[in-house]
């Protein structure tokens, strides 16, 4: 198995508050990255300190907070951003500048040579402040590959000490981020950060590529929330990085809560089948699937509910098997013979084709009037 060197820094503080409509107050910030440093990220992006007086004072928080992560904070390439960052006492100072033809003429109206002599300057000032330096290629999937590797080359120059491959509106593929990475890395030796955004659906397997090709600073979000369609889910990235890449070092456990706290805070829900912390990630209602779960679980559940702090449930619909009305009923304090059994899993295929959600209540229902006879 090839040995994956990485690192997450998560940026649900950051991009992840960049999600239309949502903002966090700086308890739940603190909250949210108590929880995140649990799992033993190695990188919180608490913020954008430049953004307003709350904003700035939720990260100088969370740099008090004596978290064993390192804090990060994000910075335009300008002096005022910078400062603020620096005022906050972060360990890390994200500094970002476009880098792509399209976002240099539309966004700055400047040459390219004008962008990259202010962006290295910043980077030096900050770099001469004593943090760590990340420089960040904005649009750098749109970017030509020649003027990617020099913006690279001058920053770390100037003091960067990490430089990041934004895919910032998501268009690339697993095998198109994989070349690129791969060019990168054999071109520059400073470590190279993966930022991906799911515009194509592909922010999670765009991630764990560019990790497999030598990508070590990976960014995610708790339940894949960020601009748009989102950035690659902290989740995801830590069970592919646990199963497939076998790296265990981070606590899993702590998921579930992570997710539930995130979507509360945040107000978006997570999708039922969202993988990982979704409600139906590890529910089962078909009866084949959930007679042989009883005897053996790893014969459809790949990740054990447990290692990420979820739970199996098992839903009853027409799909549903005897074999679950049995487990389930006894589960509740029913003991039912097979002539209840029977009946009640006719009932529940009845309601449940007429499209009744057999809800707790519904099945509780059911269950009493088995038990007091309806049979």
């Amino acid at each position: 198995m090839k040995r994956w060197n990485v690192e997450i820094c998560d940026v649900t503080l950051r991009d992840g508050e960049q999600t239309p409509g949502v903002t966090f107050n700086c308890d739940e910030k603190k909250e949210i990255a108590g929880i995140l440093d649990a799992t033993g990220v190695e990188v919180i992006e608490a913020g954008f300190p430049a953004v307003s007086a709350n904003e700035k004072t939720a990260v100088r928080e969370i740099c008090g907070m004596g978290l064993d992560a390192r804090i990060c904070a994000l910075a335009r390439a300008k002096q005022y951003d910078i400062d603020a960052s620096l005022d906050c006492g972060v360990d890390m100072i994200g500094v970002f500048a476009a880098t792509s033809d399209l976002h240099i003429r539309t966004k700055y109206g400047r040459t390219r040579e004008e962008v990259m002599t202010e962006t290295c300057a910043m980077i030096e000032y900050a770099h001469d402040h004593g943090v760590t330096v990340r420089f960040g290629a904005e649009d750098a999937s749109r970017t030509s590959l020649p003027d990617l590797i020099q913006a690279y080359r001058q920053v770390t120059d100037a003091g960067a000490d990490l430089v990041t491959f934004a895919d910032t509106v998501g268009c690339m593929t697993p095998s198109e981020i994989g070349e690129r990475v791969r060019e990168i890395a054999a071109a520059i030796d400073t470590p190279i950060c993966i930022h991906c955004h799911d515009d194509l659906g592909c922010a999670t397997a765009n991630t764990i590529t560019a990790a497999a090709e030598g990508a070590f600073q990976l960014h995610t979000t708790v339940n894949g929330l960020g601009e748009r369609a989102g950035n690659a889910a902290l989740e995801e990235v830590l069970v592919v990085l646990a199963m497939k890449a076998g790296i265990t070092r981070y606590d899993l456990s702590p998921l579930q809560k992570l997710s539930e706290r995130v979507e509360k805070a945040s107000g978006i829900a997570v999708a039922k089948n969202k993988a990982v912390v979704g409600a139906h990630a590890f529910a089962h209602e078909s009866g084949i699937h959930i007679a042989a779960i009883l005897r053996e679980p790893e014969t459809y559940e790949y990740v054990r509910p447990s290692l990420v702090g979820a739970s199996r449930t098992f839903i009853l619909g027409k799909h549903t098997g005897k074999h679950a009305i049995e487990h389930v009923a006894a589960t509740l304090g029913y003991d039912l013979d097979d002539a209840g059994v029977s009946w009640v899993l006719a009932e529940v295929k009845r309601r449940s084709e007429a499209k009744c959600t057999v809800t707790p209540e519904v099945l509780q229902e059911i269950l009493c009037a088995a038990r007091k006879g309806a049979v």
